[in-house]
């Protein structure tokens, strides 16, 4: 015998209300299979779904564009921090810049690698550093860094500062109304429970049991066959 499975995705669970909801609508009362008050229940809540799942689905969309203008931000704020960083590294090899020049920076002034910045965290933090120090070290007379330039690099770090919250802001939005929709998931998978159960108690006298599933099935209710079963011809 085919069995029946609740939707497990909103998409799903959305196409299940509305078929319930289309076909008693274009149905004559008295021969409804379902009661007024859940098929008026299930127009509303299915109103109220639709809605959620388009406004997340907006949100992640938005979320998704931005990503990539921002990802680009990233990739450039990271190059000019590195970059500034090895020129640092080399002017101190050289004896261009004093070893202990590197601790305004944040520095090691043994390790002569970049720091990890990998990771966006790192390098908010290390792009306030980096400016802070060329900032102090030049207010002691010391010779700015030209290629590139702090204010170069500040450019980027500030740009990438504000991409950085502009995502976190669109995740936020995105986090918050993923939540509110899956908070009403499981008032539509009651709602579709309650409509499959009212529909097969209905239609439980009628034969042959293809006609039966049939009549379920225009309303939304979807079966499958297990492993070796046929539907009948």
């Amino acid at each position: 015998m085919p069995y029946r499975r609740l939707p497990n995705t909103d998409l799903a669970r959305i196409r299940a209300l509305k078929a319930s909801v289309s076909k008693g609508d274009v149905s004559d009362f008295r021969d409804l299979p379902l009661s007024l008050n859940t098929l008026s229940e299930a127009r509303s809540f299915l109103r109220k779904f639709e809605a959620a799942q388009e406004h997340y689905m907006q949100c992640l969309d938005r979320q998704t564009k931005a990503s990539r203008k921002h990802q680009a931000c990233v990739k450039t704020a990271r190059l000019y921090l590195s970059h500034f960083i090895q020129v640092l590294h080399m002017a101190v090899i050289r004896g261009e810049i004093k070893e202990t020049h590197k601790k305004l920076y944040g520095l090691s002034m043994t390790d002569h690698t970049v720091p990890d910045l990998t990771n966006e965290a790192s390098m908010a933090v290390w792009g306030k550093n980096v400016i802070e120090g060329e900032q102090k070290r030049t207010a002691q007379g010391g010779v700015p860094i030209y290629t590139p330039t702090i204010a170069k690099v500040k450019v980027h770090y500030e740009l990438f500062l504000d991409s950085h919250e502009r995502q976190k802001n669109l995740q936020a939005f995105t986090s918050d109304s993923l939540g509110k929709l899956a908070a009403m998931r499981s008032r539509a998978d009651e709602l579709i429970l309650d409509i499959w159960n009212q529909l097969e108690e209905a239609y439980q006298g009628v034969t042959p049991n293809d006609a039966r599933l049939n009549l379920c099935r225009d309303y939304g209710l979807i079966y499958y066959y297990r492993t070796g079963e046929q539907p009948a011809e």
